[in-house]
């Protein structure tokens, strides 16, 4: 289990969001006087969702559940995203670090076999406040960081010892992609650098008893006409992180929100190409979820 973050640590964490760069965006904004950037948040976390989730990897899944908590907004907004209601429409309910950590008890209280942030990046200094009450209050279970990839490292580093399982995209390989549908041009190889920051914090993933406890699983979404890079991205995450890592590479893309405004991804990748994206991380010899 991840251990209580520190008082200092979590003053730090807050004084990235005034002005506010806690993630790449670096929008300055005063995030703590309700000045609003690029994720559409104003003082609180929007708070979509929370409950037990049984869709996610069978390793989060258990028997009781992931405890999923949907955060409203987003530091990327990707043209198609299929969530796009909360992260684009920044549905959800304000809702104040002690107000999260009660919700994170009452997961526990109901079985769930860890807490799932979905969408944290741009809320991180409220999670850790939460995450410090909970633990304090008895909260056990494993922390699960379910991030879209696009990290700032000097975030990450703070989030060391509160996060137990990070379960972040590696959406593109290629700069030119991810300018174009996730407006981050520097995408790439700040995900490879999160990463890496990553792995270094947690290590491979370690599964008891059939459930996660700790390290690093990592998300490739396999698009149609190869534009997310798949053999490239797995490539470095075989070699530069770990031939041991744990990846899902996952078949559901489809043209939701805008994506049938770009010709390139108007369609669902063939089986052919998840096929293909599949294949060569088994020859990799990666542990596919």
């Amino acid at each position: 289990m991840s251990v209580l973050p520190s008082e200092d640590t979590v003053r730090k964490a807050y004084a990235l969001a005034s002005p506010c760069r806690i993630c790449p965006r670096l929008c300055e904004v005063n995030r703590l006087a309700g000045e609003v950037g690029h994720c559409g948040t104003h003082v609180l976390p929007l708070v979509a969702s929370a409950g037990p989730h049984y869709g996610e990897e069978t390793v989060l899944v258990g028997r009781g559940g992931s405890g999923t908590i949907f955060l409203g907004g987003c530091n990327l907004g990707c043209v198609f995203c299929q969530n796009y209601t909360i992260s684009h429409g920044r549905e959800g309910t304000p809702t104040s670090p002690e107000e999260i950590a009660h919700l994170m008890l009452l997961l526990q209280q109901r079985g769930c076999e860890n807490i799932n942030f979905v969408t944290p990046t741009h809320v991180t200094p409220w999670l850790m406040e939460a995450v410090r009450r909970a633990r304090l209050e008895g909260l056990r279970v494993p922390i699960v960081y379910n991030c879209g990839g696009y990290e700032r490292v000097e975030t990450l580093r703070l989030l060391e010892g509160t996060v137990d399982i990070y379960m972040p995209d590696a959406k593109y390989w290629e700069a030119e992609q991810a300018a174009l549908y996730s407006n981050a041009p520097d995408y790439p190889q700040l995900m490879r650098a999160a990463l890496k920051e990553m792995h270094r914090q947690v290590g491979d993933l370690q599964v008891a008893g059939g459930v996660a406890r700790r390290g690093l699983l990592i998300r490739h979404l396999v698009m149609p006409n190869d534009m997310a890079g798949s053999k490239e991205v797995l490539d470095f995450i075989a070699k530069e992180l770990s031939p041991h890592s744990s990846v899902n590479v996952m078949d559901q893309y489809r043209p939701m929100y805008r994506a049938h405004e770009f010709e390139q991804i108007a369609r669902r990748p063939s089986r052919e190409e998840y096929e293909e994206a599949r294949l060569h991380a088994e020859r990799l010899g990666l542990r596919l979820l």
